[in-house]
């Protein structure tokens, strides 16, 4: 008998899955590099990240006792919960398909898993507690330069903060940008915008574009966020692992692909939430 897909194959054919899955994680996800990451691997699945107020510093006499200035710092906890994916690859699949079915498998579940990965932190932005835009109106460069001042407002160094859109309200920024907007003398980030498709960054901030924005339930409607690293942390237990189960009478294999993380905010005040209607919605 041809062609039989034997356990010496499979092995070699969950090798290539994995290696894929975590290529394609890594570099599918535009948030889990905008953050500041935990690696909790080999501890509890919850981790506790101590959040301090800021402290003045005072004039002083000579020879006069400095007063003692409290400490007490919260906490922010993050619990981390499994997320996953699973198909069924048959034996006569494996062994029939024209195309590399593990990197195939690899690429779907990279990108999943990427996926909820990004939508889970966005969906922080709704709750930061300073808001800017309005949900009925595009976004405007103008916008941009208010927000960019709201967080440099907190001491923050803002060319490390970034600006996460929609791609369809990019779209209205760029075109603000390269047309409305009041034009500088320096032309250069019209021209760049023009000529790549790119923003690159807007009074500061780092705009970057991802589909994983969804509209907040109204078409066009859309929660985005800017933020610096330390407004939101991940705590991250477990990448992306892959594992398979024979299912000898369907004569095929389970694989699932799971990862195990937490997420949530830190510093409320590094973040600002940024509504926004899209005029191509």
């Amino acid at each position: 008998m041809a062609d039989e897909t034997t356990s010496s194959t499979l092995g070699e054919l969950y090798t290539e899955i994995v290696a894929e899955a975590l290529f394609v994680a890594q570099e599918a996800s535009v948030l889990r590099n905008l953050v500041t990451n935990y690696n909790i691997t080999g501890q509890g699945k919850e981790i506790s990240v101590p959040i301090y107020a800021a402290v003045s510093a005072a004039a002083v006499a000579e020879a006069t006792d400095l007063s003692n200035t409290a400490v007490n710092p919260t906490e922010a906890t993050f619990t981390a919960s499994e997320h996953g994916v699973m198909t069924t690859l048959t034996d006569l699949g494996a062994s029939t398909a024209s195309r590399n079915v593990a990197a195939d498998i690899g690429k779907l579940f990279g990108n999943a898993i990427a996926k909820r990965l990004d939508q889970d932190l966005i969906a922080l932005f709704d709750g930061f507690s300073t808001g800017k835009g309005a949900d009925n109106t595009a976004l405007t460069a103008a916008t941009v330069f208010e927000v960019a001042a709201t967080l440099r407002n907190q001491n923050l160094p803002i060319n490390e903060c970034a600006l996460v859109l929609p791609p369809t309200v990019a779209y209205d920024l760029k075109a603000n940008a390269t047309n409305s907007f009041v034009n500088p003398a320096d032309a250069r980030l019209q021209n760049s915008i023009m000529g790549t498709g790119f923003i690159g960054s807007v009074g500061g901030l780092n705009v970057y574009e991802s589909s994983n924005v969804s509209n907040s339930g109204t078409t066009g409607d859309y929660k985005c966020g800017a933020f610096h690293p330390s407004a939101i942390g991940l705590a991250m237990k477990q990448d992306i692992k892959i594992e398979t189960q024979r299912d000898a009478s369907l004569r095929g294999t389970e694989i699932v692909a799971t990862a195990v993380w937490g997420e949530g905010e830190i510093y409320d005040s590094y973040g600002v939430e940024v509504e926004a209607d899209s005029s191509i919605e």
